[in-house]
């Protein structure tokens, strides 16, 4: 596999010129739906982040969801304990509510009326937020854990793959219990194949990509 040494920066400028070049047709309502996928350690919010910040200047219009605003409520999550492995890979995020409040509303022909997140964790409770009008042509970009297993309509999608040692050591203490969840979706999910562009950020300071799938580096 060849990886290219490339900036935080410069992979989202290169993001969203694909993006832009395989955006809808004028007219058309359409939306185009990026998932930014890794470990909580993998620090996906700061390439989202970065390609919201690449896109609008493109005139694009641009919602940021995290993952992390659809968990279940705890009742549901800790059903079988605070740290049961299977419970985390299959029960812990809504992925119903996504379909329903992300992916439905983007679909081609749909309202655009998306909420950017529906469950708080720490207050456990409903987060009332409002939606969004995301206007046809607009990107909505989804980042978070585990998000390559479940067939979500991604156009572009992105794994920011760490090694088991650096993601051992990047984990939290309290969360290390996580740490064979994401063994099994590597194995079993295979989200390296899976996404159109594979990061490795073991040193998050010099990550290198393979570049877009199709695309030459």
């Amino acid at each position: 596999m060849q990886l290219e040494a490339i900036t935080w920066q410069r992979m989202a400028e290169r993001l969203a010129g694909h993006l832009d070049e395989h955006k809808p047709p004028a007219g058309q309502v359409s939306w185009q739906r990026v998932g930014i996928d890794g470990a909580p350690a993998a620090g996906t919010g700061l390439l989202a982040g970065q390609l919201a910040d690449a896109l609008r200047p493109r005139g694009r219009a641009v919602l940021v969801v995290a993952a992390e605003g659809f968990l279940r409520p705890a009742s549901l999550r800790f059903e079988y304990g605070r740290e049961d492995v299977d419970a985390y890979l299959g029960g812990w995020y809504d992925t119903a509510a996504l379909w329903r409040e992300v992916f439905g509303p983007t679909d081609p022909g749909g309202t655009g009326r998306v909420l950017p997140d529906l469950w708080d964790p720490v207050t456990d409770r409903a987060t009332r937020s409002p939606y969004t009008e995301l206007p046809p042509g607009g990107v909505v970009i989804v980042h978070g854990p585990l998000l390559l297993g479940h067939w979500f309509p991604f156009d572009l999608s992105v794994h920011i793959r760490l090694s088991p040692a650096a993601l051992a050591r990047r984990t939290q203490e309290s969360a290390r219990w996580t740490l064979p969840a994401f063994a099994r979706y590597e194995s079993e999910t295979d989200p390296a194949s899976a996404a159109d562009a594979l990061v490795r950020a073991d040193d998050p300071r010099h990550p290198a990509w393979t570049g877009i799938r199709g695309e030459a580096l």
